[in-house]
C-alpha cells in the first residue's frame, strides 16, 4: 500500500465526508489523480468506521467540518432542486424513448408528473371554505341479495 500525498488524502477524506462509498472514492481517485488505491485504504480515512478510529486529528477535523458543511448546504446540491431533477428526468425520458424502451419512458414520465404535482413534498393546505368540511347528515345503505337474477340496487 503506497503512501498517499496530502492532496490525495484530503480528497479522500472530503469525499467520504460527503457520504461517497469507498468504492466510489477509489474510482474518483483513479480518475482525478491516476492512482490505484484500495477500498480498505480509503475506508481508513473515515473516522466513523472502525478502521478509521485512530485517524490523525488533522484529517478527523477536516472530515467533521466537511460533513457538517455538506449537511447544511443541501441547497447547493443540484439534485436537491426540483428544476434540476425535472431536467434530468426529461433527458432520461428522451433517451429511453429513443431506445424504444416505452415502459421506462412511462415510469420516468410518471415520476416527473409526481415531482411537479408535489407528491414528494409535505405541504399542508388549509381549507378557506368551512362548508367544505361539513359531515354528512344522511347516510343511506341499500342491501341487495345478489343471488337473485332480478336484483337491482
Amino acid at each position: 500500500m503506497a503512501a498517499l500525498r496530502d492532496e490525495v488524502k484530503a480528497f479522500v477524506v472530503q469525499a467520504l465526508a460527503c457520504f461517497d462509498t469507498p468504492s466510489q472514492v477509489v474510482v474518483a481517485v483513479k480518475e482525478t489523480f491516476g492512482l490505484e488505491v484500495s477500498r480498505q485504504q480509503c475506508e481508513a480515512y473515515d473516522p466513523t468506521k472502525y478502521v478509521g478510529r485512530n485517524l490523525h486529528l488533522k484529517w478527523r477535523t477536516l472530515f467533521e467540518d466537511t460533513r457538517a458543511r455538506f449537511r447544511e448546504e443541501t441547497a447547493d446540491i443540484p439534485i436537491a432542486n426540483r428544476a434540476y431533477r425535472l431536467r434530468a428526468l426529461g433527458r432520461m425520458a428522451e433517451r429511453a424513448e429513443n431506445m424504444k424502451n416505452l415502459a421506462l419512458t412511462a415510469q420516468l414520465l410518471e415520476q416527473a408528473a409526481k415531482e411537479v404535482g408535489d407528491v414528494y413534498v409535505n405541504r399542508q393546505t388549509k381549507n378557506e371554505n368551512p362548508h367544505d368540511n361539513v359531515p354528512p347528515t344522511k347516510v343511506q345503505v341499500d342491501v341487495v341479495d345478489a343471488r337473485k337474477p332480478d336484483a337491482v340496487a
